[in-house]
């Protein structure tokens, strides 16, 4: 959310916290409305739900996508840091998605 701020009015943020059920409709609508996707996961993004949403995205909305669907996920690592510093740079923070936002919406 708080990468948002520097994007007041150019984005719209759906938070799919539960994941059965997924809202579908919503993800398609603003997905077409969008032309574009960022998917933010705190699972490593290699093998995760995540990958599942963008083929979801890209399967249902392809004619509507000005730019490939991007997913913003943890690190992929073997292990959860347990240092305060490594796990900032092993998670998605706002410095990370805010970058992605900005390269999104310049495609």
């Amino acid at each position: 959310m708080e990468a948002s701020k520097s994007f007041a009015g150019q984005i719209e943020i759906l938070d799919l916290r539960t994941l059965s059920p997924l809202d579908e409709d919503q993800i398609l609508k603003s997905v077409k409305k969008h032309g574009k996707s960022l998917i933010v996961t705190e699972e490593p993004s290699s093998a995760s739900f995540s990958i599942g949403i963008a083929g979801f995205i890209q399967e249902n909305c392809f004619e509507f996508l000005d730019a490939p669907v991007k997913i913003i996920g943890s690190e992929n690592t073997p292990a959860i840091p347990l240092n305060e510093n490594l796990e900032f740079t092993y998670l998605p923070n706002a410095n990370k998605v805010q970058k992605a936002i900005s390269t999104l919406l310049e495609y």
